[in-house]
């Protein structure tokens, strides 16, 4: 039996700082002074922050917000960089080490590898971001323009941008659920390790005694992990719309 249209739940309207961050590179490069793009649209959109302070995005991205916004289009703020060709990250593959950083760092998962072993950059994924450079510790990787003199939204699309944004919130969920599994490794561990110590033969009061310490740390270190969890559970749902 089909619903009818007055029991359906309501759709909400996007919000400012979602319209705003559909407007933003997606590059998720921090230049903007904010860990990703959509932490920069929230302060846009609480006004904590200036409509001018993404150069990937250049002076297009300046005036594409301001006209969401009905403000006047101003400067892109130097203070925040430069407005340039969109770059790619180019890894000397001879001279990487396999260490893994570039990869960490990486917002986007364009770059691919494992420890000890040569890391290449997916060139269609590459946002350009620069955040691979500082972390390699031998030097190995560069910037090339490959846009020619295009700069700004002349050299990134907006289906691009949109496919970064849905790689970034895809690695983020990855993150947290590997971070998520492996606290629940550890907790197990934690767990059969305390039945491991109440179960061990303690005679003396000394074997008393260190019995005690061992299991007061291993409960310690339970229960701080347990009030970690329900801290990050609060956080999540304050985040959560």
């Amino acid at each position: 039996m089909l619903s009818s249209p007055s029991s359906l739940p309501p759709v909400s309207s996007p919000s400012l700082a979602d319209r705003i961050e559909a407007l933003l590179p997606q590059t998720q490069c921090t230049k903007c002074g904010y860990p990703a793009c959509r932490p920069y649209a929230e302060a846009i959109a609480d006004g904590s922050a200036g409509y001018n302070q993404c150069p990937p995005g250049g002076q297009q991205g300046v005036a594409r917000l301001a006209q969401l916004l009905q403000q006047p289009v101003i400067p892109l703020n130097p203070a925040n960089g430069a407005e340039r060709p969109r770059p790619l990250a180019v890894i000397d593959e001879a001279a990487c080490i396999g260490c893994t950083l570039c990869i960490q760092a990486c917002p986007v998962d364009a770059i691919a590898g494992a420890a000890k072993q040569m890391h290449t950059v997916i060139n269609d994924l590459c946002t350009g971001c620069d955040l691979c450079l500082a972390p390699c510790p031998v030097d190995c990787i560069t910037m090339v323009d490959v846009s020619g003199t295009d700069t700004g939204w002349d050299a990134w699309t907006q289906q691009q941008a949109d496919a970064a944004r849905a790689r970034h919130d895809f690695r983020a969920l990855r993150l947290a659920r590997e971070k998520r599994e492996n606290d629940e490794r550890l907790a197990a561990k934690a767990a059969e390790k305390l039945k491991a110590v109440a179960a061990e033969s303690a005679a003396t009061p000394e074997q008393q005694a260190e019995q005690q310490r061992k299991k007061a740390i291993i409960q310690a270190a339970i229960e701080r992990a347990r009030l970690k969890k329900e801290q990050q559970a609060e956080e999540a749902a304050k985040d959560s719309p």
